[in-house]
């Protein structure tokens, strides 16, 4: 099950909701002020926040703030009240629920759950972001690379791939990683023999 940090002031809420969660088999840590709650997050690494959003000292939301930017921990927030404003700061920051108290664990369960499947494919869309981003800017350097050996050998573009891949494989490194050193002038790669058909 996942690893939950509950942060409220009021310690009853407090251990009456890690009490009721830990009931249903989750891993609950507990903390009483926004302080506390991000002094412990350089040992503990939960999966999900639940946040009082009106803490004194740092607020709930600012407290959450600097756990997303630190530590890449989704919240979802708690309040005694539905004031428009708290609600829109939260949702501005990405928090995956806001829940008005009194609130009952039953009622706790499926806002977690529901947070924990909408910030799991959050974070497989964010990966799938930086994979397709790495995946295009590689693409662009084997494309200058191959370009580059175009115009040096006066070869076509086939021949120019082939060269770039003849030479990943036998130092055993990636294309990509090759036509960066061709791109920086760190790699001086010529073209296997013309043979009839190639680019004169």
């Amino acid at each position: 099950m996942a690893h939950i940090l509950i942060v409220d002031d009021d310690r009853l809420v407090l251990s009456g909701l890690a009490a009721g969660l830990e009931m249903f088999g989750y891993t609950v840590t507990k903390a009483s002020s926004g302080e506390e709650a991000l002094a412990m997050l350089d040992t503990v690494k939960p999966d999900l926040v639940v946040m009082d959003a009106c803490l004194p000292g740092i607020s709930g939301i600012e407290t959450a703030k600097q756990i997303q930017q630190r530590f890449g921990i989704p919240a979802i927030f708690l309040s005694a009240y539905d004031d428009p404003q708290i609600v829109r700061d939260a949702v501005a920051l990405g928090g995956l629920s806001y829940l008005v108290k009194p609130i009952t664990v039953k009622q706790l369960v499926p806002a977690i759950e529901s947070a924990l499947a909408r910030a799991g494919d959050i974070t497989r869309f964010k990966e799938q972001e930086e994979n397709l981003a790495a995946a295009l800017k590689q693409s662009r350097e084997i494309s200058v690379a191959i370009g580059m050996l175009m115009e040096r050998h006066d070869v076509t573009a086939e021949a120019a791939f082939a060269t770039l891949r003849s030479h990943a494989r036998n130092t055993q490194r990636k294309t990509g990683d090759v036509a960066k050193d061709v791109i920086s002038g760190a790699l001086q790669l010529e073209p296997p023999a013309r043979t009839s058909g190639q680019k004169q």
